[in-house]
């Protein structure tokens, strides 16, 4: 098998697998028409509610599907199938991307579907804005792709769905998807170290002409990618030995 056609394999698997569709996709899209839909002439600071909600669940919902290569990777982890792949020409670098495009696939079909949701309810952007605003989500998913694949080789099936929707959750509201819990404090500097506070800001980045925070959120972004890539490394080479 090579590096495409598994690439393939993986991108009609991640199609199929209905239980991440309705938590990437359906569960934000509807959450965002039941509480922006009522609220479309609302304004916050100064702000259409709708297009400041919008922003909150395409980060939600993006967050969600690049999480979701975890569960594929412990669901072929416990039927042996990574093992079986190993003796195949499959490099470990084309097994990892096909699970990173997959869940970036997963999270383009959030990004439209959310940005097509908000247009009907009044959101109205240029179309840097419109760009710039998705360019910057993709990057501020990296460290959750990792964190994906991570998640994947540590936790089993059983294990890996509670805590997926726990930390995708965590995540969430303490960075800000449903609107932010701290503006101030200590608790606002902690809350500013996570990567899916800075990953709510890139989704922000129209509200606020498209600007992206120069410094401390390339750091933050920077670090988490790092650290817990090598981590996954060192979970994955674990892994490979023990089979």
């Amino acid at each position: 098998m090579n590096g495409s056609t598994y690439l393939r394999y993986e991108m009609l698997r991640t199609l199929r697998n209905r239980r991440f569709l309705v938590f990437s996709l359906a569960f934000p899209l509807v959450l965002f028409f039941t509480i922006a839909g009522p609220n479309r002439h609302v304004q916050l600071g100064g702000i259409a509610f709708p297009l400041y909600y919008m922003t909150g669940m395409a980060s939600w919902g993006t967050m969600t599907a690049v999480l979701s290569s975890g569960g594929r990777i412990a669901q072929e982890r416990s039927v042996g199938w990574t093992r079986q792949m190993r003796i195949t020409p499959l490099t470990t670098r084309s097994y990892f991307t096909a699970k990173v495009l997959s869940g970036y696939m997963m999270a383009l079909f959030s990004i439209a579907a959310l940005c097509l949701a908000g247009s009907a309810v009044g959101v109205r952007l240029t179309a840097v804005q419109w760009v710039t605003m998705i360019g910057l989500l993709l990057v501020g998913l990296i460290p959750f792709a990792v964190l994906g694949i991570l998640l994947g080789h540590l936790l089993s099936v059983d294990s890996l769905g509670p805590a997926l929707g726990g930390m995708t959750s965590l995540f969430a509201l303490l960075g800000g998807s449903f609107g932010p819990i701290v503006t101030s404090g200590f608790l606002f500097s902690l809350v500013k170290c996570l990567p899916s506070y800075w990953l709510v800001q890139a989704a922000k980045s129209a509200i606020d002409g498209g600007g992206w925070p120069p410094a401390e959120a390339w750091i933050v972004l920077a670090v988490w990618t790092v650290v817990l890539a090598r981590i996954a490394s060192r979970v994955y080479q674990r892994d490979t030995a023990r089979s």
